[in-house]
């Protein structure tokens, strides 16, 4: 099985725990946990900052010694409605008590202590279309840079509709070189629906050093440490990602693959 490719760890408590050090990276650190109602978990943040993504169910949320009282407004990923989240800042703390069963995203990165903890979502989030034709998918935009809400971490939620693609055409971010490109770490947490479905996602360079493509299935996370990363989601079944970048600069800044730049071309002059 490819090293990119992260399996889950059962189906309840903390079923992925994914560290820079793990990844074999230097920013992005992501943990998933599958609680029943009354199950609580909390944490240290440290040195990093965190969002908090309900991604189904609800929890009392507290953080950085301030009550949020119950969040969350989707019971099924599906639903599209946007997210509950949580900003918490580095050196501070979280827990969270469910509610109903839940899906608890921990998304990681190094903190700089710019910010207070505070709630991301679901007001503020609303559900946008992005590409065209069988590269349509609909984004909720958590913490990209247009929202000035962390200090390192960038956060989205994709939907990909059955027999589409996204993260398409494929780009990459890997380089530290702006305002040409960024370095971003990415990972990529996948939902698929009906849940018994899969879908495909390569990661690849133009120099053909990392070429991996994998099946996908629900609850399964890859990582991105480089080059392009296409998803697909076959006929019958519908996609959701979530994803988390960092770097050394809080921008997203790609470069599509040479080869496929004029699908991009054409889409966005329509």
């Amino acid at each position: 099985m490819s090293k990119l490719l992260r399996k889950p760890q059962g189906t309840h408590g903390k079923t992925h725990a994914i560290t820079p050090e793990s990844a074999g990276w230097g920013y992005v650190g992501f943990d998933l946990y599958r609680l029943k109602a009354g199950e609580s978990v909390g944490e240290a943040t440290g040195g990093r900052e965190v969002i908090l993504v309900l991604v189904e169910g609800k929890a009392r949320l507290s953080a950085s010694g301030n009550d949020f009282g119950e969040m969350g407004l989707r019971m099924d990923v599906f639903e599209r409605l946007p997210p509950a989240c949580l900003y918490v800042p580095d050196q501070s703390d979280w827990s969270a008590t469910a509610t109903t069963d839940l899906t608890l995203a921990v998304c990681s990165a190094p903190g700089k202590g710019t910010h207070e903890a505070q709630v991301l979502g679901p007001d503020g989030i609303q559900l946008d279309q992005r590409g065209q034709g069988t590269n349509t998918r609909y984004i909720h935009n958590i913490a990209m840079e247009g929202r000035d809400v962390a200090g390192s971490l960038l956060v989205t939620e994709v939907f990909t509709p059955s027999g589409h693609w996204s993260s398409y055409p494929p780009h990459r971010h890997d380089e530290d070189n702006y305002p040409d490109m960024t370095y971003l770490e990415e990972t990529y947490y996948h939902r698929l629906n009906p849940a018994q479905g899969f879908g495909i996602q390569r990661v690849f360079t133009e120099d053909g050093s990392l070429d991996e493509t994998m099946a996908v299935s629900n609850h399964d996370v890859v990582l991105v440490p480089k080059g392009h990363h296409p998803c697909g989601s076959p006929y019958g079944y519908e996609m959701y990602y979530l994803n988390v970048m960092a770097g050394p600069l809080r921008k997203w800044r790609f470069k599509n693959h040479p080869d496929h730049d004029w699908i991009y071309q054409r889409d966005m002059v329509k």
